[in-house]
């Protein structure tokens, strides 16, 4: 349960989540509200909204945007109805990914994604195009200095959880997507509250990109989906090797 880490690169750097910090918030604040909408104001008995304002705390979301999300959520007079969306595709290198996202409006949103996709090296797939190549986890994510690897070893296995990578920066613990709130929940209770708690999807094969300029267009066409108002989360399978991803960190 321990060994090399799935989710070190498959999302995108901490440096381009950093510069698209306003963005950040916004779609925290807008599952917040979705959150609210669906299950209620009452964290208690919401999982989901309980989930939401974690991530949110996770990122440091200042808890006055927290409160008018939930506002937002419970005013009767906002009937603004958000669809959760998912698209799927290749983008540059042949990279497998899925785009999280909620809308308001679908006839904005797919021919949005669609130029992204096609101006920068990729195409939009068909439903299943690519979900196929991922398996749906939870995953719940802490800070090496929690403890050793062989103690988190010990609390996730008693927590319920499937599988625990612990690397030199973090301990990554995956479970059965059912079994998210009931792992995170007994973690908490020994370990404190983690840095990520998210449902995910997690690659049974992965994409290693082994040159720069693709590992640069790559990032680039994720920093363009993440832009996108309704986008929530962009998932790929790429693996890229230690030697690139250092050339793309030394760059910012």
């Amino acid at each position: 349960m321990a060994g090399h880490s799935q989710f070190k690169n498959i999302m995108y750097r901490k440096g381009a989540q950093d510069k698209l910090r306003a963005k950040v918030f916004s779609k925290l604040a807008r599952e917040i509200t979705v959150a609210v909408k669906t299950g209620g104001a009452d964290i208690s008995s919401n999982p989901r909204l309980r989930l939401a304002i974690q991530n949110a705390r996770s990122e440091n979301m200042p808890k006055d945007n927290i409160e008018r999300a939930i506002a937002k959520g419970s005013q009767s007079a906002d009937t603004t109805n958000y669809e959760e969306v998912r698209y799927e595709g290749f983008g540059p290198g042949k990279v497998s990914v899925i785009v999280e996202g909620l809308t308001d409006n679908r006839a904005r949103t797919a021919p949005a994604l669609r130029a992204a996709f096609s101006k920068n090296g990729g195409a939009l797939g068909e439903t299943g195009s690519v979900t196929f190549n991922f398996e749906r986890i939870g995953y719940i994510e802490y800070s090496a200095s929690v403890g050793t690897a062989d103690a988190i070893f010990e609390a996730g296995l008693d927590a319920g959880a499937s599988d625990v990578v612990s690397t030199d920066e973090t301990h990554e613990i995956t479970c059965a997507p059912e079994d998210l709130s009931s792992v995170r929940e007994s973690l908490e209770s020994t370990l404190g509250t983690p840095n990520v708690a998210r449902l995910d999807w997690k690659p049974l094969v992965q994409k290693e990109i082994t040159d720069l300029e693709t590992a640069q267009k790559l990032f680039k066409f994720i920093d363009i989906l993440n832009e996108d108002d309704d986008v929530q989360r962009v998932i790929t399978n790429a693996d890229i090797v230690p030697e690139i991803m250092a050339q793309l960190e030394s760059a910012e």
